[in-house]
Order: C-alpha cells, then sequence, then structure tokens
C-alpha cells in the first residue's frame, strides 16, 4: 500500500477554483482598500483551506508608502 499525499484528496480543477477564488478576493480587497478613505481598516481575506496544507499564522500585508509607489513608476516610465 502506497501513501498519498492529503493534497490528493482534492483533484486539481478543485486546487485551481481554489487559486481563483483566493485571487478574486484578493483583487477585491485591494480595489476596496485603493478606493476606500484610509480610515477603513478592513481585514485581508484568508486563503481557502486546502488539504495537505498546514494552517499557519496569517500575516497582515505590508502597504506600500506614496513615495515608494512614485519611485516604482518613475522606474517603470524610465524602462
Amino acid at each position: 500500500m502506497t501513501a498519498v499525499d492529503e493534497s490528493a484528496i482534492w483533484s486539481h480543477e478543485a486546487h485551481i477554483l481554489a487559486r481563483i477564488s483566493d485571487s478574486l478576493e484578493a483583487a477585491n480587497y485591494m480595489f476596496i482598500r485603493a478606493n476606500s478613505s484610509g480610515d477603513s481598516d478592513i481585514d485581508p481575506p484568508e486563503p481557502m483551506w486546502r488539504p495537505g496544507v498546514a494552517e499557519s499564522e496569517p500575516t497582515k500585508p505590508v502597504m506600500a508608502s506614496g513615495a515608494e509607489l512614485a519611485a516604482w513608476f518613475g522606474e517603470m516610465n524610465s524602462i
């Protein structure tokens, strides 16, 4: 009898759908953050549970400052 990884419980399609779901939630979160006043403090979305992946302590994303964004766009403009 061979050992099967827990992630094999889901099909490849289910893993892809979970990835798509996480990406959509992250995009919605970024849209809300970008289009709301600085006073709104919403929590970032948690990734969908996946079999075979241990639960870890979620990390809060670090937002770039206005100066960092301006510098980045300046670099992109000079390419």
